[in-house]
């Protein structure tokens, strides 16, 4: 989570008096207050609402929960279409493909910035990195002068000796390669780019460097002033619908100091994307379904004012969903949103009409014992999405045949479920280069797969070693039989999956079944994952072991 520091004087001016009453508003809207001062309210701001970390967003939020009129349903902001005699135009080049393939942008003007506002735009922009851009791995954002700054403005790779700039607060131009060793940002998010013989960069008409983006604008063109009137806003990453709402997130906290919001035209080769797009989601809503879950009687004009106080708009029994808002991925979503609205404190207890006794599933006991062996041995445990995408699955281990569950329409990537624990391993392993070796993980988990129409779930467990060998793998397997007092054998076999090496892997059976594998990781899929240390891995079905223990 995240903290929102909110002056006192300006709340009260803007939303009102913070009494006992207030505070605990503020905590029913999902965003409980972590301290009070006579000059600062600190809020917490979840993972799940990025859009309400800067105040502007988060007080005409606060305020349509409130009811306040005028302020209820979607908020909308203008955007003046692209023009294309003023050159609000970002070529992207086929060069950033393989290092950070995708961009979004927009021109603010009309701007007048002061300390405090300037404060509230790098306050958001660092907490939308370490929040929704996973500490800049999934995003990052940049914003410029714009009266810096000749249009158009190229997106594209190069060779990191060849870039050369001035980086933000630092006293002389060094080269891409040399900001990472010596800038403080460079050695912070150098390992993002480290591996790659290319470096993003955004350059404009007159052949300056804007920024090396994830990493850091540069100080004659990115850096904002109070004298700034009009800013070039982008966000670059692997994911264009985020960045596309990242973007959103921005442009409505710029829009809400006073900012006219510009588009831009994006040149993806011969494809043009138009952005920002605030054209809002629609989904459908069951009046049954709201009920069922929250087991109340709302009517549907009771349903429309709780939307709309969460700054939705219902209509013909859909709802228009605001373009910043990352959290809403089904119906469910927006339920919540509703009871939020309904107020919790209006919820009625019952105790329901049955009688039952509990007691601990005895699989799940199993798997807890199975969990403290390994933590014991120094390992530590990680778990991940059930959800996956075709590339960490399919493509990165090179295998043919997966029998992948796909997702019907997923609003990400991860849009097929995960039918083993290895590749994840592998994902969990990349995303950690930067982090102190050894690194030894394990992780319990459900994978899926189907058979004739049917979705079958599996408990699998898997452990990952770096550095490792076939080995010091063995050991683990060897231990974890002997104190669970049951017999896991390792023979030879010709169907071992081809992530691994030929001739350092092998089968692992239970009861004379087959339940999974063990070796050491192909160095060209370790490749893929960008992992440079050599990696041992094995993944056991342990449905049978489960049931003979239980």
């Amino acid at each position: 989570m995240a903290i929102l520091s909110i002056s006192r004087k300006q709340f009260e001016k803007d939303i009102g008096k913070l009494d006992e009453k207030m505070e605990n508003k503020v905590a029913m809207f999902g965003t409980p207050i972590e301290a009070i001062t006579n000059e600062n309210i600190d809020v917490e701001i979840f993972p799940n609402r990025p859009d309400l970390l800067s105040y502007g967003n988060f007080k005409n939020s606060f305020l349509a929960f409130l009811g306040k009129s005028g302020k209820t349903g979607l908020r909308k902001i203008k955007i003046e279409p692209y023009n294309p005699k003023k050159n609000y135009e970002v070529i992207i080049d086929k060069s950033v493909e393989k290092v950070r393939p995708y961009t979004a942008c927009a021109i603010v003007k009309n701007l007048k910035f002061d300390d405090n506002k300037i404060k509230e735009i790098i306050d958001i922009q660092e907490k939308l990195h370490a929040t929704l851009g996973r500490k800049r791995k999934k995003a990052a954002i940049g914003i410029y002068p714009l009266e810096e700054i000749k249009l158009p403005i190229c997106y594209k790779a190069i060779d990191p000796d060849r870039i050369k700039f001035q980086p933000l607060e630092f006293p002389r131009e060094i080269t891409g390669r040399q900001i990472l060793s010596q800038h403080p940002a460079g050695r912070e998010y150098g390992f993002l780019l480290e591996n790659y013989d290319m470096y993003p960069v955004f350059i404009d008409a007159s052949n300056e460097v804007l920024s090396m983006p994830p990493i850091i604008n540069s100080h004659k063109t990115g850096k904002i002033t109070r004298e700034t009137k009009e800013v070039f806003v982008e966000c670059s990453g692997f994911d264009l619908n985020i960045l596309k709402k990242l973007l959103n997130i921005i442009i409505f906290s710029l829009a809400e100091i006073g900012g006219k919001v510009y588009s831009m035209n994006l040149k993806y080769g011969n494809k043009n994307i138009a952005t920002p797009d605030l054209t809002p989601e629609s989904m459908k809503i069951s009046l049954d379904n709201v009920n069922k879950l929250l087991g109340l009687n709302l009517k549907e004009n009771d349903i429309k004012k709780c939307l709309e106080k969460m700054g939705y708009e219902y209509k013909n029994k859909s709802v228009l969903i605001p373009a910043y808002r990352t959290d809403i991925l089904h119906e469910v979503d927006l339920i919540e949103d509703i009871a939020i609205a309904y107020g919790y404190e209006n919820f009625m207890p019952k105790i329901p009409q049955i009688s039952t006794i509990g007691e601990q599933d005895k699989k799940e006991v199993i798997k807890k014992k199975i969990a403290e062996i390994l933590t014991g041995l120094g390992l530590l445990e990680t778990s991940s999405y059930h959800l996956t995408t075709i590339d960490d699955q399919i493509k990165k281990t090179e295998l043919k045949e997966t029998n992948a569950v796909e997702v019907m329409d997923s609003k990400t990537e991860y849009n097929i479920l995960r039918n083993d624990l290895a590749h994840y391993m592998l994902k969990i392993l990349s995303e950690n280069v930067d982090v102190e070796y050894p690194q030894e993980i394990f992780q319990l988990g459900k994978i899926f797969h189907q058979e004739s129409n049917i979705i079958k779930e599996k408990e699998h467990l898997s452990i990952a070693l770096a550095p490792g060998n076939f080995t010091k793998a063995k050991q683990i397997i060897d231990y974890l039989s002997k104190m669970l007092n049951i017999k896991f054998n390792i023979v030879n076999s010709s169907k071992i999956p081809g992530y691994f090496i030929d001739g350092r892997a092998a089968e692992i059976t239970f009861n004379n079944k087959s339940i999974g594998h063990i070796g050491e990781i192909h160095p060209k899929i370790l490749n893929n994952f960008k992992i440079k240390m050599p990696v041992a891995l094995l993944e056991i079905d342990i449905e049978d072991v489960l049931r003979e223990l239980s």
